[in-house]
């Protein structure tokens, strides 16, 4: 049985700049790197809602639609240009410099949600303008979780708009510099409580390298990124773990704490794999093997015994 995951972002070129070297525009967008990611659990149907521009070549989509991705929400908008965004990394992979931004068919996106996909148990809410956000949970009906990941960009400038729709979702996924500024609190366990007060019941803080927290009511669990040799392009690995975390979920249909936990190691699993190589170059080939012997060094990482002797 294959259980319905819809994932609403961007689908993008992109043109990156490392210390190891650029590209030329390639295939980007959060809603790709949530729909591959999620495409690593066999029995996820993802559907995609998003929008391109008639200059978006054949042989990206078809490499979603191999990876099983459902496009019936993928609206192609004639003589459009698609939303570009080009980059340059910083030495320490850390911080970046955006050098072009360019809207382009995403100025006017209006999504619609498949009906097909409206009954979906799980909504993965890329990072996008929060109109496009709360238009899509206007569309679906009584989703069993809504995942959220958005960022300070939108803080800035439509924060009402972002407060409705953090009152709306069930989890909220953001990193660390976010999650200050969003609640404004520099302890990361104040400013959860302060954004589970706006209405998620679970916060997700992303510290990059430094792995992830997850919280609920009282309870915290942490789990930390797999120390790379490499960090070749940091690019999606963001909506990578987004996509590996609600993916998890829609595969097991289990939505508990410990089940969240599990997704967690999964979506930082899967995230690791994405960092390798340019863009979603790495995430194209990923093999079942490759991820499940990864997850054994996780397992390997964080296991250990403790007697305790009175």
């Amino acid at each position: 049985m294959s259980h319905k995951l819809l994932v609403v972002g961007t689908v993008a070129f992109d043109a990156i700049e490392t210390p190891f070297g650029k590209t030329d525009k390639i295939l980007g967008g959060a809603a790709t790197y949530i729909g591959l990611s999620a495409a690593q659990f066999k029995n996820v149907n993802a559907g995609i809602v998003s929008v391109i521009g008639e200059d978006f070549p054949q042989e990206y989509i078809e490499l979603l639609r191999t990876n099983n991705i459902d496009l019936s929400g993928l609206e192609t908008v004639k003589g459009g240009k698609t939303f570009f965004w080009s980059g340059r990394y910083h030495n320490d992979m850390n911080s970046r410099d955006t050098l072009d931004t360019q809207l382009n068919v995403l100025a006017d996106f209006q999504p619609a949600v498949p009906d097909h996909f409206k009954d979906a148990a799980i909504v993965m809410l890329g990072n996008l303008h929060p109109a496009v956000q709360l238009s899509v949970i206007d569309q679906v009906n009584n989703p069993k979780l809504i995942v959220l990941d958005t960022m300070n960009f939108w803080m800035d400038t439509t924060w009402d708009l972002l407060q409705e729709v953090i009152a709306k979702v069930d989890v909220i996924t953001i990193n660390d510099e976010e999650a200050r500024q969003l609640s404004g609190e520099y302890s990361l366990v104040k400013a959860a409580k302060k954004i589970n007060e706006m209405g998620p019941k679970y916060v997700v803080i992303k510290k990059g390298e430094h792995g992830a927290l997850l919280f609920y009511n009282e309870e915290m669990f942490f789990a930390p990124a797999l120390p790379l040799e490499e960090v070749f392009d940091p690019t999606g690995a963001g909506d990578t773990f987004a996509g590996g975390f609600s993916g998890y979920l829609a595969s097991t249909g289990d939505i508990s704490f410990e089940s969240m936990k599990k997704a967690i190691i999964h979506g930082s699993n899967l995230a690791s794999f994405c960092v390798e190589k340019f863009g979603t170059e790495r995430m194209q080939t990923l093999s079942t093997n490759e991820v499940t012997e990864r997850l054994k060094h996780f397992k390997a990482l964080t296991q250990f015994e403790i007697n305790l002797t009175k």
